[in-house]
C-alpha cells in the first residue's frame, strides 16, 4: 500500500468524524460498553469452576451402546426373536429400516466384563478403557431429538439440528476467552476415513464474531493452511505487510465500527504468532519412547486418531480452550463386529492413554474429557442377522457417553435403560442437560451466556437445559 493512500484515507477518516461522533461514539460506543459489560457478567465464571479446557472426543456415526458400554444379558434370551410392540412403543424409524418385514433382536457377539472398584461393564473392545474405569462416568440415558446424521451430529455440536448456530467450541471462547496468545482458544481436528462427511460449521462461529470458530489442524507439513509465507515473501516483508494493514484496517474501523475489522485485525496477528507455535506443537520428534509406548506407535503419524489424541494433550499443556477430536467410520448399518472391531482398534489405546497422560501430567483434574457420537444404534438387526453378522440402525431415544476430569464424578454410572437398550427407565439426560452440565463444569450459567442476534437472546441451550448435578463432584 503506498503512503498516498494512507494519507487520504487518514484525512477521509477526519473529515468523517465530526458526521458520525454521536452516532459511533453515542450508540455504538456507550451502547458497545454496556453490552460488553452484560456479556462478561454473563460469562464470569463462578468460583467452584473446576475446567479450564474440553478435549471432546466425537465419534461419528453413532456408537453401538450395546456392543460397547450398556450391557444387556437378557438379549442372549431373545436373540432373533421379534421385538416387541410395547418396546417400539410407535417410536420413529430411519427409513433405512423402516420397511423391513421383520425386527428380529440382534444380541451382542462381545464378552463384557466389568472393570475397577466401580463395577463398569465394558466390552472385550476395549479393554485399555476398562484400565481406566474408576476415572470414568458413564452416561447411559442421553437421547436427541435427530433419527439422522446431519441434524444429530448438529444438534450435539450447536444445541439445534439446522445449521447456523455457533458450535459448543466457539460458545466457550466467546464466553471464556483465550489463556494462549499464540494458539487459537479452539482447534479441530479429523481423522478416519468413510462415513459421514464432516463440514466446517460443526465447528464454526454461526452469528459469533468470527475470531470464535475452531482453526483445524490438518495432517501434512501445512497443519494450518495459508500459514506459511508464500514463496519469495521474507518474514520482515510479511510483518511489514500486517503492520500496514493494520493501520488501514484500523481507520476504516474507526469510521464504521464494524467489529469484524477488529477480528480480521487479530486473526492476522494470531496468524503470524503461529507460525512459531504450530511448526513447535506439532513436531512430536521431542517425546520420548515411553509416549508412542502409551498412545500406540500409530500417534508418530499425522492424521491418525492416536496422533491427534496426543495433539490435544499437547494443546491442553498450552491451555487451549476447546479441542476437538472428530473420528469417522462407526456408522454400523452392515457388518457390526469387524467394523466396530477396526474403530476400536483405532481409538481404544490411544484414548485410555489419554486419560493415563493427563492424569500423571496432573492436567485431568481441570480438564473435561468428553467421548460419544450422534446418536446409538437399534437393538433390532438392520438387514440379515446371522450368526456372527448383524448391523444395527440409528437409534436417538438412549445412547452412551462418557466423561472423565473436570469436576466430574469418576466411577459411577448414570441412568438407566430397559432391557433391550431401547428406553431410558431411569435418569435421562437430553442434548441441552448435557451441555448445561459441561457449561456449568467449566464455570458457566448456561442460561446467561447468551448472544443478541437479530433482535433475540440466543444461547448454547436455547431454552431449555438442567444441569445434571449427579455428575459432579
Amino acid at each position: 500500500m503506498t503512503s498516498n493512500l494512507l494519507a487520504q484515507l487518514a484525512t477521509e477518516s477526519r473529515l468523517s468524524e465530526s458526521r458520525r461522533r454521536f452516532l459511533t461514539k453515542s450508540a455504538a460506543g456507550f451502547g458497545g460498553v454496556a453490552l460488553s459489560n452484560l456479556v462478561a457478567a454473563a460469562a464470569k465464571p463462578n468460583p467452584v469452576a473446576k475446567a479450564k479446557r474440553v478435549i471432546y472426543l466425537f465419534q461419528s456415526g453413532g456408537p453401538p451402546q450395546h456392543d460397547l458400554f450398556d450391557y444387556k444379558p437378557f438379549l442372549d434370551k431373545v436373540h432373533g426373536k421379534e421385538v416387541p410392540d410395547s418396546v417400539f412403543n410407535g417410536q420413529r424409524l430411519t427409513g433405512m429400516s423402516a420397511g423391513q418385514a421383520s425386527f428380529p433382536v440382534a444380541r451382542s457377539i462381545f464378552n463384557f466384563k466389568q472393570h475397577g472398584q466401580s463395577g463398569a461393564w465394558i466390552s472385550e473392545v476395549m479393554p485399555h478403557l476398562a484400565e481406566v474405569a474408576d476415572d470414568i462416568c458413564f452416561i447411559k440415558s442421553l437421547h436427541t431429538e435427530a433419527i439422522n446424521h446431519d441434524p444429530a451430529i448438529t444438534f450435539l455440536q450447536t444445541g439445534f439440528q439446522i445449521a447456523g448456530r455457533p458450535s459448543m467450541g466457539a460458545w466457550m471462547s466467546y464466553g471464556l476467552g483465550s489463556e494462549n496468545e499464540n494458539l487459537p482458544a479452539f482447534v479441530a481436528m479429523l481423522s478416519g476415513a468413510g462415513g459421514q462427511p464432516l463440514y466446517d460449521r460443526l465447528w464454526g462461529p454461526g452469528f459469533l464474531p468470527s475470531k470464535h470458530q475452531g482453526v483445524r489442524f490438518r495432517s501434512g507439513k501445512d497443519p494450518v493452511l495459508y500459514l506459511n509465507n508464500p514463496d519469495g515473501i521474507s518474514d520482515k516483508l510479511r510483518r511489514k505487510t500486517l503492520d500496514d494493514l493494520s493501520k488501514l484496517n484500523g481507520i476504516r474501523q474507526k469510521k464504521v465500527g464494524d467489529p469484524e475489522i477488529s477480528t480480521r485485525i487479530a486473526q492476522y496477528e494470531m496468524a503470524y504468532r503461529m507460525q512459531t507455535s504450530v511448526p513447535e506443537l506439532t513436531d512430536v520428534s521431542d517425546e520420548p519412547d515411553s509416549t508412542f509406548q502409551l498412545y500406540g506407535e500409530a500417534a508418530r503419524k499425522p492424521g491418525t486418531y492416536a496422533y491427534n489424541v496426543l495433539m490435544a494433550r499437547r494443546l491442553a499443556e498450552r491451555d487451549v480452550r476447546f479441542i476437538q477430536l472428530f473420528h469417522r467410520g462407526w456408522d454400523t448399518h452392515g457388518g457390526l463386529p469387524g467394523q466396530l472391531r477396526a474403530r476400536c482398534k483405532d481409538t481404544d489405546q490411544p484414548t485410555a492413554a489419554l486419560l493415563k497422560d493427563l492424569k500423571e501430567r496432573g492436567l485431568l483434574d481441570d480438564t473435561l474429557v468428553i467421548w460419544g457420537g450422534e446418536f446409538g444404534r437399534t437393538v433390532y438387526c438392520q438387514g440379515d442377522l446371522g450368526q456372527n453378522k448383524y448391523g444395527r440402525d440409528h437409534h436417538p431415544r438412549c445412547f452412551t457417553v462418557w466423561m472423565a476430569g473436570g469436576g466430574v464424578k469418576g466411577g459411577q454410572t448414570y441412568g438407566k435403560t430397559d432391557d433391550y437398550s431401547y428406553n431410558i427407565v431411569e435418569d435421562p439426560v437430553s442434548v441441552h442437560d448435557f451441555h448445561a452440565t459441561i457449561l456449568h463444569l467449566l464455570g458457566i450459567d448456561h442460561e446467561k451466556l447468551t448472544f443478541k442476534f437479530q433482535g433475540r437472546h440466543y444461547r448454547l441451550t436455547d431454552v431449555h437445559g438442567h444441569v445434571v448435578k449427579p455428575l459432579l463432584t
